[in-house]
Parts: structure tokens; C-alpha cells; sequence
């Protein structure tokens, strides 16, 4: 479904980003893993791709760092001559209780899940604006449609992709770019795999299918996103978590 298109997919080294890849790579794409510090993880991603017969190259950039940015995916525009597909899914977690939290915890978290996804989203518009074309999918959570004790600084960063998502959707469309949201629930991953039994327990209790999901079930509503089933879809948030959130 998406052969000849290229796609950068941010923070691709590991979990969700690392399935979104690998299911961009099947279905014919040039990815993009982009990684920040895991060198050696992403660049088992994309030997893994490149055994399966697919194209693939690991760049190192910290989405939360604007200039870096820019610079990035200006580079990936020169070598490949257009970027058809941004997956803005660079994220992480500093949790604490609200009034324990610290200023750091706080703007590191918004930093890179939200101004990432802004800082990526900005750089890569302007070429799909000269495309007329693109698909821009956005990982946020059902954090950022719920909330979730203990992560106050999570959430807010995840409403805000939502948020910037419809903004962003709005100004675009009219050039034929799609932005779209995907909000995943409990999801096994490494994150997930680490939680106390009992912690996974309560969580299943909140799940209408009383199970975590797949990276995979996340992945394949990427690449339904991504391609062209979804071109009359924009602007849209939609949750890959069970019921959580209806």
C-alpha cells in the first residue's frame, strides 16, 4: 500500500515507533527510523527491514531541539527528494504526583511529546506543501483524552498532540496533507512488561476487552492512515485501546 512513498517515523527504535516502521517497511516504504540515543536499537530495526528486502537508513535527532530539527529532516528532503509520511511517535514518561512533580519532569515531557511533534510537524509541512500531498500521523494516548494520576506532565503533552493535530489538519488540507491522531491504551511493550502484576491487573479491569493490546494493532492503524484508504480522513483522533475511552 505504500510503495515508492518515504516515511519518517521519530522515536522508531523501540515499541510502537519500532512496529510502525517495520509495518511501513512491508507494505513497499523507504523508513526513516529516527532514534535519539539508541543507536544499536535502531540500527537492529533497520537490519531487520533490510533482511525482510525492504529500504531503511537510522538518523540520529532530538526531536525536542528545534534547530536539530530542521536540519534532520532538511537532509532526508536533499538525499530522498520528498517526504510523503511523518509519524511524530518520539515520546517519554517523567511520572509523579502533581504536587511532587518538578518544573524539569514537567517541560522535559512536553519538550519532546508535544514541541517534538510541533518542531517535526512544522519542518515537514513545508515540503509536503510543495508535494500538495502528505500524511502526518501523531501518537498521542488515552492519557490525553482521560487523564491518568501520576502523570500530569504525560497527559497534558498527549491533549496537546491532539490539539495541535486538528490545528494543524485545518491549516494543511487544502493542499491535500492529512493530519490524524492515533491514541493508544495499555499496549505491550517494553514500558508495559516492567508494571507490577497488580498494577497490570487494575488496568485490564479498566479495559472493555480485558486485554492489553498489540504494537501491532497501533502499526496497522498507521499504515491505514498512511495510505490512501484514508485520504478523505483528516483531523481525527483515533483510539487503539479496547473501549478505554468511548
Amino acid at each position: 500500500m505504500l510503495e515508492g512513498k518515504v516515511a519518517v517515523v521519530t522515536g522508531a527504535s523501540r515499541g510502537i515507533g519500532k512496529a510502525i516502521a517495520l509495518a511501513f517497511a512491508k507494505e513497499g516504504a523507504t523508513v526513516i527510523v529516527n532514534y535519539n540515543g539508541s543507536a544499536a536499537k535502531a540500527e537492529a530495526v533497520v537490519e531487520e527491514i533490510c533482511q525482510a528486502g525492504g529500504q531503511a537508513e537510522a538518523v540520529q535527532c532530538n526531536v525536542a531541539d528545534f534547530s536539530a530539527c530542521e536540519t534532520f529532516l532538511a537532509d532526508i528532503v536533499k538525499r530522498y527528494k520528498r517526504i510523503d509520511i511523518l509519524v511524530n511517535n518520539a515520546g517519554i514518561t517523567r511520572d509523579g504526583l502533581l504536587m511532587k512533580m518538578t518544573e524539569e519532569d514537567f517541560d522535559a515531557v512536553i519538550q519532546t511529546n508535544l514541541k517534538g511533534a510541533f518542531n517535526c510537524t512544522k519542518f515537514v509541512s513545508r515540503q509536503m506543501l510543495r508535494q500538495k500531498a502528505g500524511r502526518i500521523i501523531n501518537i498521542s494516548s488515552v492519557s490525553g483524552i482521560m487523564g491518568n494520576a501520576g502523570q500530569a506532565n504525560y497527559s497534558a503533552s498527549k491533549a496537546g498532540v491532539i490539539g495541535l493535530t486538528k490545528a494543524a489538519a485545518r491549516e494543511i488540507a487544502s493542499r491535500g496533507i492529512t493530519v490524524n491522531a492515533i491514541a493508544p491504551g495499555f499496549i505491550h511493550t517494553e514500558m508495559t512488561e516492567v508494571l507490577p502484576e497488580a498494577t497490570k491487573k487494575a488496568a485490564i479491569e479498566q479495559i472493555p476487552l480485558r486485554k492489553f493490546g498489540d504494537v501491532e494493532d497501533v502499526a496497522q492503524t498507521a499504515v491505514f492512515l498512511a495510505s490512501e484508504k484514508a485520504k478523505y480522513i483528516t483531523g481525527q483522533v483515533i483510539c487503539v485501546d479496547g473501549g478505554m475511552a468511548m
